[in-house]
């Protein structure tokens, strides 16, 4: 009799994350890397803001992640007259018992899809705040906690500057990744039309993973090996940014810890039993430049805090891999 050989912890997640990802792929076409990031996102148990022109898929990416999972998916989209109660609940007087109860709001949900987050006012996005840092919502001076898993997705138009309001240093922090899709190549756009000419692809997405599997998973990435070294390098990366003469406000010591998640969750996906400096590298654009500040006077000589970040990691030296 033949045994199959168990699967190591990363080939599970890997198997895992193929199956959530060609079920996405379904609807969002010629983009697996993005794809596999959002994935990442996800099994790291953080949060992701999609920037980008409007019409790339930036909302159907998130809804077919929620849907190749059979998460509870809530959406809000965002205006300036949104309230922090429309997003966290209020109490309503129950004429019944004669008492307030708590009637709770979108946050509550595993998957929450924040659409065009900068055009709520700041008093608005503060509400997100204690949500994404702590999985909880304060209302009616109780802490109520919010079930896992708990990831937000939110979207802004980088270019549309009316009617919109900054995401103020602290709300971007708690964003382990800006994302950007991109425009579609000449031959996906013309696949995209098949794909849409009779029905929305979207519609086509069932679960391929339950809940308890996603926990798991989120459970396992957090048990893939880092080596000291590659600690270190993490962690050089980040302290890099706080000493660069252009950049004002350097990274957080939250951006290491992100970047260290998510190195693991990366790993985990592409079948790594161990993170590797190269898998860190890539993910550093995607962690440290929204969460940068540059000088005024860099600003204007044109500086971009990609330009910086890409600067920084060529010049931090990287480790040599280790295996164990």
């Amino acid at each position: 009799m033949r045994y199959k050989p168990l699967k190591t912890t990363a080939g599970l997640v890997t198997e895992f994350s193929q199956r959530i990802s060609q079920s996405i792929q379904k609807a969002v076409i010629g983009k697996p890397d993005v794809v596999q990031v959002a994935i990442a996102v996800l099994l790291a148990e953080s949060h992701a803001l999609l920037e980008d022109t409007p019409g790339v898929a930036k909302t159907v990416l998130v809804k077919a992640l929620a849907l190749s999972l059979g998460l509870e998916f809530r959406r809000i989209q965002c205006t300036p007259d949104l309230l922090p109660s429309d997003v966290t609940g209020s109490a309503i007087f129950n004429q019944k018992t004669s008492d307030f109860e708590f009637r709770p709001g979108p946050i509550f949900a595993n998957l929450l899809l924040v659409d065009e987050l900068n055009r709520a006012t700041p008093r608005t996005q503060s509400a997100l705040l204690e949500s994404m840092a702590e999985r909880q919502v304060t209302s009616e001076g109780k802490a109520r906690p919010l079930e896992p898993p708990f990831c937000v997705f939110a979207t802004q138009n980088p270019f549309e500057y009316e009617g919109t309001f900054l995401l103020p240093e602290a709300q971007l922090d708690r964003f382990a990744v800006r994302l950007s899709i991109g425009y579609p190549s000449e031959s996906t756009e013309l696949q995209l039309l098949e794909l849409t000419r009779e029905r929305h692809p979207l519609a086509t997405i069932t679960p391929v993973a339950q809940l308890d599997e996603l926990l798991s998973m989120q459970a396992a990435v957090r048990q893939i090996f880092v080596h000291e070294a590659v600690r270190r390098y993490i962690i050089q990366l980040v302290r890099s940014t706080r000493k660069h003469p252009d950049i004002l406000i350097g990274a957080s010591p939250r951006a290491g810890m992100a970047l260290f998640h998510l190195s693991q969750a990366l790993s985990a996906v592409r079948g790594h039993e161990y993170v590797v400096p190269e898998t860190a590298r890539y993910l550093a654009p995607f962690v440290l430049e929204h969460r940068l500040t540059l000088r005024p006077e860099a600003r204007m000589r044109g500086r971009r805090a990609g330009h910086i970040v890409q600067e920084l990691i060529e010049r931090v030296p990287a480790p040599a891999p280790h295996k164990t």
